[in-house]
């Protein structure tokens, strides 16, 4: 569906459900369709907001409701997050009718965070200093989300989906089978398959320490997060689970690990991560198994969504990912 098409299809739902949130918008635009339908709504008050119309097969309400409770404990941390707005009836999402689609969706309103896409910044600078500064704030900001998520007790009727050993690398993984993408030969697809099994023994073997295991963002690329000066601020939370830390670190460095700075953008953001939270040695040394992780993730994300065009460069990235994956000896 392109955008004018998805525009027309949901724009009745977005104004149901601002109607619910009691915001008269004196605009309302879309942004995109990507998982989900977001729009950006202007009232006559001139307050921007941004409107966001879940997928339904997604998440339960529940786990929805869960986003809400935990970027609002985060904000009282001091983190940068959006901020949610409540409906007229006190509740944080609305259920609204997509009657071009036969959907039920539930709609979710949040505060407006100002600023330019740290990816978009990071394309555009060609001081590769700099660059590391950009991702020396992204670690700063990265362990303050971590410091409060480890420190946080959720209260009894939170629900979010679990990042874990069988969550990325069981037989049904929460992204989906990887090794079953069509891009793999036979003998391409006993790699994955024995690769998987082996990062599931490692993080088995690793554990779930509170120190190391707590509520992530779980999706922490530099596209999910804006930047306004020197202030940065975490957006899209829709993915947020229970996880390993190292699995943000890999989210936001394994676009960059081909790049010809990598190493610097590594560096920087794990020196920003390691002023605010501690980041030991033996942690560390973990990392390149969670990039690799990463990578097979996201190989399961786009098997699970074959409407979406194939990414640039993808027979250059399966050439890097097998060879990563040849060469994997478990850190652990």
């Amino acid at each position: 569906m392109d955008d004018a098409g998805a525009a027309q299809t949901f724009l009745p739902a977005a104004r149901a459900a601002l109607e619910a949130f009691r915001i008269a918008p004196a605009r309302l635009d879309f942004v995109n369709v990507s998982e989900n339908v977001t729009f950006r709504v202007t009232d006559e008050a001139d307050r921007d907001f941004v409107l966001r119309l879940h997928r339904p097969w997604y998440h339960t309400l529940e786990r929805l409701k869960g986003e809400r409770v935990w970027t609002r404990a985060l904000a009282a941390a001091g983190v940068a997050v959006p901020e949610g707005v409540i409906t007229h009836a006190g509740d944080d999402y609305v259920r609204v009718a997509v009657e071009p689609l036969g959907e039920q969706r539930w709609a979710g309103l949040a505060r407006w965070i100002e600023g330019r896409v740290l990816f978009g910044v990071v394309e555009a600078e060609a001081d590769a200093v700099a660059n590391e500064g950009h991702f020396e704030r992204l670690g700063g900001i990265m362990a303050a989300l971590h410091n409060q998520a480890a420190r946080w007790s959720p209260p009894g009727s939170f629900e979010r989906h679990a990042l874990d050993a069988d969550g990325l690398m069981g037989e049904a993984p929460f992204w989906g089978p990887f090794w079953d993408h069509p891009m793999f030969s036979p003998a391409e697809r006993a790699l994955m398959l024995a690769t998987r099994d082996r990062i599931h023994a490692a993080l088995s073997r690793y554990g779930r320490d509170p120190a190391t295991f707590s509520l992530i963002h779980a999706d922490l690329h530099p596209g999910n997060v804006l930047i306004d000066g020197d202030h940065l601020a975490v957006i899209d939370f829709d993915d947020a689970a229970f996880g390993w830390h190292l699995y943000d670190l890999a989210v936001a460095l394994v676009f960059y690990q081909d790049h010809a700075h990598f190493a610097g953008f590594r560096d920087a953001c794990l020196r920003g991560y390691g002023a605010v939270r501690p980041l030991p040695d033996d942690v560390v040394r973990l990392l390149p198994m969670f990039l690799l992780i990463r990578r097979l993730v996201q190989i399961g994300w786009l098997h699970a969504r074959p409407e979406l065009p194939e990414w640039s460069g993808m027979q250059a990235r399966k050439v890097s990912l097998l060879a990563r994956a040849g060469a994997f000896e478990p850190p652990c």
